[in-house]
């Protein structure tokens, strides 16, 4: 069979400028970055108002697992499947970042025959946004530093500077470092860190933010160290917000690319999901229901964090109502929480599925507590047995849900056409009454005990004293009522990656809070979760490589 990169350049792609038109935009609303990609102008867009009967659908899925999930690859392929069925589709997706590239994933623009294209370039560096995204967050580091060597003005408390550098890249040996080492004229040396692109405040903001005034506004309100009586130094207090902006302006255009069956997508943005909040940028989702009768997005990971953070945070903030949400399950990882290993997945094992159910029945309850109507999607693998997917299918319907076998890796939007069909039919009967879990007024404290209890099934949360004064801080200056942004394992309910299945009755630990008071959350990390991954023992990196004819081999 063919692999991925193979399939995607075997490929006939349209003009992007015959993608464009289709979807209504005119060409000099389109700045074209080579053949088939293009960014859209933000002031036509605003032109445009949000089509009425414009449909919204988040593709979600259960926890992450090695056998694979295929969330992406399923978002495509029911964007395609819709298009079959004579729907304006449109997908909006987030962008690849270099981390995941060259560490344990690989490629990340689907894959088989659901896949946007041209996929060796939304791999990699695409049209730039993640590195104006690098280039802005360091010029801010990069000017706190310079504030205090010139005489520290807005009185940092150098023990405080809490605006960290970034790249987009996994690399644990920065995530703590000393800076400014090597005399008087580099500066004042201090502890600080790396964290990933991903992962900055600055990508949060790009992503929630609504126009180039609101981005600035936003990058403005960025909180980037105290002084000694703990009062917030701000990114307007240094003026960096300008020329942030001038650096993001190009960027904060939305990516138009095309499916492998030509379906418009937006790909835009990109925070992760374990980490920030996993959505593609508001400004891409706004502009695909401007355009489209229907949009298919995803949120990152399973759907404890990356559904959540979809429907806590970027529906709060944008007036989002999405209309459906699919939940993509495999055979595979659903007798992984059940209890099989990696090796032995390809042998019938209908015990294994019914003891790994427990993972999939508890995103189905979760999902429904957002009062937002669930279809499950079995994304199909060569191993999987008829007795398999029927056991599946049995159990969700016990659930009171439909569950259909889909083979969109194989067989691209045609695999899907089912799925599309049951997301019509739950779309057109309108029974979507989406509401956020939790309500602004409501305590840090309890906003954070009501996630981990409902969602996580977790008994109580904890924190050392310190990090109470912190939340008890944040409350007191005025946050309160933001939402929270959890930092946890996308591996598990609980903060333990190993405990798969549905743990119940654990304590989830909070090890940190911070506030991103630009992007208008509040950050609670848990567990042993970190903002700079590290590569593993054996990096997709390795088997990346440039041939003889100049293609790029090994992105899968």
């Amino acid at each position: 069979m063919l692999s991925d990169i193979e399939i995607a350049r075997a490929a006939t792609l349209q003009p992007i400028g015959v993608i464009a038109a289709r979807l209504g935009i005119p060409e000099p609303a389109v700045s074209p970055h080579g053949h088939q990609i293009g960014k859209v102008d933000l002031n036509f867009l605003s032109t445009l108002k949000r089509r009425p009967e414009s449909r919204l659908v988040l593709v979600t899925a259960i926890s992450p697992t090695p056998a694979g999930e295929g969330k992406t690859t399923t978002t495509v392929g029911l964007g395609d499947a819709l298009a079959r069925r004579g729907k304006t589709a449109v997908i909006a997706l987030r962008e690849p970042s270099l981390g995941p590239c060259f560490g344990m994933k690989g490629g990340a623009a689907g894959g088989g025959y659901a896949q946007v294209v041209p996929m060796t370039d939304i791999n990699l560096h695409f049209t730039g946004d993640f590195h104006a995204i690098t280039a802005a967050h360091n010029l801010l580091a990069a000017l706190v530093d310079n504030h205090i060597y010139w005489g520290n003005a807005l009185g940092f408390d150098t023990r405080r500077v809490v605006w960290r550098r970034v790249m987009d890249m996994n690399d644990r040996a920065l995530r703590s470092i000393v800076s400014s080492l090597g005399g008087a004229g580099n500066g004042y040396p201090r502890e600080d860190g790396f964290d990933i692109t991903v992962a900055s405040e600055v990508m949060a903001v790009f992503c929630l933010a609504t126009s180039l005034t609101d981005l600035t506004q936003r990058l403005g309100g960025m909180v980037v160290g105290y002084r000694r009586d703990k009062t917030a130094i701000f990114a307007r207090d240094l003026k960096a917000e300008g020329a942030m902006t001038a650096l993001l302006r190009d960027a904060l255009r939305p990516n138009l690319v095309q499916t492998l069956e030509g379906t418009p997508a937006f790909v835009h943005g990109g925070p992760f999901a374990n980490i920030a909040h996993g959505c593609n940028s508001v400004i891409a989702t706004e502009a695909a229901l401007k355009l489209g009768d229907i949009v298919v997005t995803e949120a990152g990971f399973g759907a404890d964090l990356g559904a959540e953070k979809f429907f806590d945070i970027k529906c709060r903030k944008a007036g989002l109502k999405p209309d459906c949400a699919v939940l993509v399950a495999t055979i595979r990882a659903l007798k992984m929480h059940g209890g099989v290993e990696k090796d032995a997945l390809s042998a019938e094992n209908l015990d294994a599925i019914s003891a790994g159910f427990v993972n999939l029945a508890r995103h189905i309850a979760n999902l429904r507590r957002f009062s937002v109507p669930v279809v499950v999607a079995i994304n199909h693998f060569a191993a999987d047995t008829e007795a398999e997917t029927a056991l599946v299918q049995a159990l969700c319907h016990g659930l009171g849900i439909e569950a259909i076998a889909c083979r969109h890796f194989e067989a691209g939007g045609r695999g899907a056409e089912a799925l599309a069909d049951a997301v019509i039919a739950i779309t057109a009967r309108g029974e979507s009454a989406f509401a956020p879990l939790y309500p602004d007024d409501l305590p840090l404290w309890e906003k954070m005990r009501r996630l981990a209890t409902t969602l996580y099934g977790a008994a109580e949360i904890a924190a050392e004293p310190p990090v109470k004064s912190q939340i008890a801080a944040f409350e007191k200056a005025g946050y309160g009522h933001l939402p929270v942004c959890v930092a946890k394992t996308q591996y598990s309910f609980s903060t333990n990656p190993e405990a798969r299945g549905a743990p119940s009755g654990h304590t989830v630990h909070i090890r940190e809070v911070f506030l991103s008071a630009g992007a208008g959350f509040v950050v609670m990390i848990c567990g042993e979760i970190m903002r700079m991954p590290g590569l593993p023992k054996s990096p997709a990196a390795e088997r990346i490589f440039v041939d003889d004819e100049g293609r790029i081999q090994g992105l899968f």
